[in-house]
């Protein structure tokens, strides 16, 4: 599952990264990869993020990882988030394998040495690349530089309630923005005061998984050109998604719409106003069908691509597609065991399956998406399809990691409380602070 950035930690990490690689040592694939297996009783520790029902999932997949590789012990530390795994790295701590929620951090980690290249283990076991999908393997390096391994994918479509979309009397969901747009607005409620009580969509940003990295590919928004030039001000797509959701705020006020957002629940839990039957169309990831699984049982609801922009139909059944990435900490000792264990993550059929349904996240192989149970439940299936959809796309990597982004939410921040006279220009000075800020990265 994909946790959402936490802004100044997440750069401050990055600098702390950036300054540490400058005065140590390190050799790509650590040097280690010539020999190959684990000879002798190896100990190594395994970082992630997950917690609760998920890290049980991890756990378990880990003990058949022990099982068929007796000499490696694998230590899991659950629970730490990337700024924390920074931190650990940048500070010379031995981190074996750490496991990433995003994907922004490739370009960063692998410019820096952070994560090892993994180029010398995949030549010697003749892994194939090709194994995965183009828009993993997209978010999986950075400039030829594979420092990292895919350990399943996150991808994002709109979750409804059918219960109150019948009530309103639909009977299928929206395609267009213009669909949704009027189907938010007979399905948004409010009470005597004015205070809305149920929300159509939500059109803040962010508001959960509502921000621009989901969002803009259903209106054909492109971060980048092919040489790494921002394209925030040129391209026409970031501008019809400010304008479209400015829009939709301005119906009822950003006042009332922030009173809304203040009482929903935290995202990850049974609180979140999606569960709890207070938002009847919801941007989320693929992962929400465990959660609603196990929270809220009862709660009819079905599941669709994301709409997209009325001039760009074609793009409908596509989408943002990311994941989960591992990689071993230039400060591992014991480099050797850890990409055993990546690589069993990675590349294990079994191993995939397991992970991904528990975790009710996409595999990201070939071969384990032709073998998944998942295809038959009719909510995954059309997370299935957008992951597999030639035109779904995931963010290139930047040297500076999630830095492009948080630009540019900072901005739409601006845009949406109403504060930007001349949204063209606007988007033309982002352009320019996320092309300085590449330069300085060495972007």
């Amino acid at each position: 599952m994909n946790r959402p950035i936490r802004p100044a930690a997440a750069l401050a990490a990055v600098l702390a990264l950036a300054a540490a690689s400058a005065c140590t040592a390190g050799t790509p694939g650590g040097g280690a990869a010539a020999k190959g297996g684990v000879d002798k009783p190896t100990t190594i520790e395994f970082w992630h993020f997950f917690a609760g029902r998920e890290a049980a999932v991890i756990a378990s997949v880990v003990k058949d990882f022990e099982k068929k590789n007796p000499k490696i012990t694998v230590v899991i530390k659950s629970g730490q988030d990337d700024e924390k795994m920074k931190k650990a790295i940048s500070s010379g701590q031995a981190v074996d394998v750490g496991l990433s929620y995003s994907t922004d951090i490739v370009g960063t980690f692998c410019s820096k040495k952070a994560w090892r290249d993994l180029a010398s283990y995949l030549k010697r076991d003749k892994v194939d690349l090709d194994q995965f999908p183009p828009v993993v393997r997209s978010y999986t390096a950075y400039k030829g530089v594979q420092c990292s391994m895919p350990m399943l994918a996150d991808v994002y479509g709109l979750f409804y309630n059918t219960d109150l979309l019948a009530k309103a009397g639909y009977s299928a969901p929206p395609k267009t923005m213009t669909e949704l747009a009027d189907m938010s607005k007979k399905l948004t409620k409010v009470d005597a005061r004015g205070a809305i009580t149920q929300a159509g969509y939500v059109p803040l940003m962010p508001f959960y998984e509502n921000v621009a990295s989901h969002l803009g590919p259903s209106f054909g928004a492109k971060w980048f050109d092919g040489s790494g030039k921002s394209l925030i001000g040129s391209d026409p797509g970031w501008a019809d998604m400010l304008t479209w959701h400015k829009q939709q705020i301005d119906v009822l006020g950003a006042d009332k719409w922030k009173k809304f957002k203040d009482t929903a629940g935290d995202e990850f839990s049974a609180e979140n106003a999606f569960e709890a039957g207070k938002v009847a169309l919801h941007v989320d990831g693929e992962y929400r069908t465990a959660f609603l699984k196990n929270e809220v049982p009862n709660l009819k609801y079905a599941t669709a691509p994301l709409p997209v922009a009325d001039d760009k139909p074609d793009l409908y059944g596509s989408g943002y597609v990311t994941g989960n990435i591992m990689g071993i900490g230039r400060g591992s000792k014991s480099p050797e065991a850890a990409w055993q264990l990546i690589k069993y993550l990675s590349t294990d059929t079994g191993a995939i399956l397991k992970l991904s349904d528990g975790l009710r996240n996409i595999p990201t192989t070939k071969a384990a998406l032709a073998k998944s149970s998942l295809k038959d439940d009719p909510n995954f299936t059309p997370f299935l399809d957008v992951f597999q959809n030639p035109k779904s796309t995931s963010i290139p990597a930047t040297p500076n990691g999630p830095a492009p982004q948080q630009t540019f939410q900072t901005f739409i921040d601006q845009v949406l409380a109403g504060k930007v006279p001349d949204l063209k220009q606007g988007l033309k000075d982002v352009d320019t602070r996320i092309q300085k800020d590449l330069q300085l990265a060495g972007g």
